[in-house]
């Protein structure tokens, strides 16, 4: 039996959803492949980067409340967060491009 997502402290049917699309569906598989490697595969999935959806769910897999995270904690976890976003989001692309670029119909953009 799975536990959902949305059992994780801060994180709701958005994310399960979001996590779903990313093929993660159950609490159980987003601790075990942890917060970078997740968030990694949303991004693969077109979902946008966005640095608070990050550090939510990373203080929710600790059991913190989302806004616990501040000063060399927060600095650290944005420095993690750019490297995901620069070796997994495509910026300037829709989702309909970077589909259409994994297909090989558009030209990548550099």
């Amino acid at each position: 039996m799975s536990t959902p997502i949305s059992s994780i402290r801060n994180l709701g049917p958005a994310m399960e959803a979001a996590f779903a699309r990313a093929g993660i569906t159950s609490a159980e598989e987003l601790r075990q492949i942890g917060p970078d490697t997740a968030y990694a595969r949303l991004l693969e999935t077109g979902q946008r980067p966005h640095f608070i959806a990050y550090y939510v769910l990373i203080m929710g897999l600790q059991g913190r409340p989302w806004n616990d995270c501040k000063g060399d904690e927060k600095a650290a976890l944005r420095k993690r967060f750019d490297a995901i976003k620069a070796s997994g989001h495509d910026k300037g692309r829709s989702d309909l491009e970077a589909a259409l670029n994994a297909i090989g119909v558009i030209e990548r953009r550099t």
